[in-house]
């Protein structure tokens, strides 16, 4: 069997990626500093989930990340399954200055897909002291460490670990089984691939 043929030079790989947390955490702000490079303080919670997208470059390739951004409220819960569907890798969202988000970011997982745990608004421990934290950072690095987790702290407000998180998971794509993946044939059909099909041309 022929090996899986890379795509053509600047033809950008697709990854689902979706973000998941507790409401107000602080995911739409990430996602709206890394698409973007904006801020918004006092941001409309997310209905359902919102879609973007942003390209990174990872060595030779262009990752181009479709950005699931997933409501946390709990009677948003149950959808979290459906967006998880072919999803390649997520961030798991917590706030540093609460600990109940950082409980329930651990409800919160996939084996199948590269994770990170993002530990935001660290921007409220620089301007008010460890006295405003309430996850100390070793707690959460140790947790990551067990659950096969990447780890970052980051600020949506000022930018501090957005695109190293991102970068990162870029790194950690299994490239290899997505050209497998595109290049098999076909047979029959999945019931379990079902999903709604992101917007294409979505101009960012």
């Amino acid at each position: 069997m022929s090996a899986p043929q890379p795509p053509a030079a600047g033809t950008p790989v697709q990854v689902k990626l979706v973000l998941l947390g507790q409401a107000a955490v602080g995911k739409s702000s990430l996602v709206l500093r890394f698409v973007r490079n904006e801020f918004q303080e006092n941001r409309e919670p997310t209905i359902g989930a919102a879609f973007l997208t942003q390209k990174c470059k990872v060595d030779d390739k262009i990752v181009k990340f479709e950005i699931w951004d997933t409501a946390g409220q709990e009677r948003f819960h149950s959808l979290a399954p459906m967006y998880y569907r072919n999803a390649l890798a997520a961030i798991v969202v917590y706030d540093v200055t609460s600990a109940q988000s950082f409980d329930k970011a651990k409800s919160w997982g996939s084996p199948n897909v590269v994770i990170a745990l993002a530990g935001n608004k660290i921007d409220i421990i620089k301007s008010e002291g460890e006295g405003a934290r309430e996850v100390p950072a070793d707690e959460a690095q140790a947790y990551a460490n067990e659950a096969g987790l990447l780890f970052f702290e980051t600020s949506a407000k000022d930018g501090t670990g957005v695109e190293a998180i991102f970068n990162d998971i870029a790194k950690k794509i299994p490239f290899e089984q997505i050209l497998a993946k595109a290049n098999a044939p076909r047979q029959g059909v999945n019931l379990h691939e079902a999903q709604p099909t992101p917007p294409q041309n979505c101009a960012c």
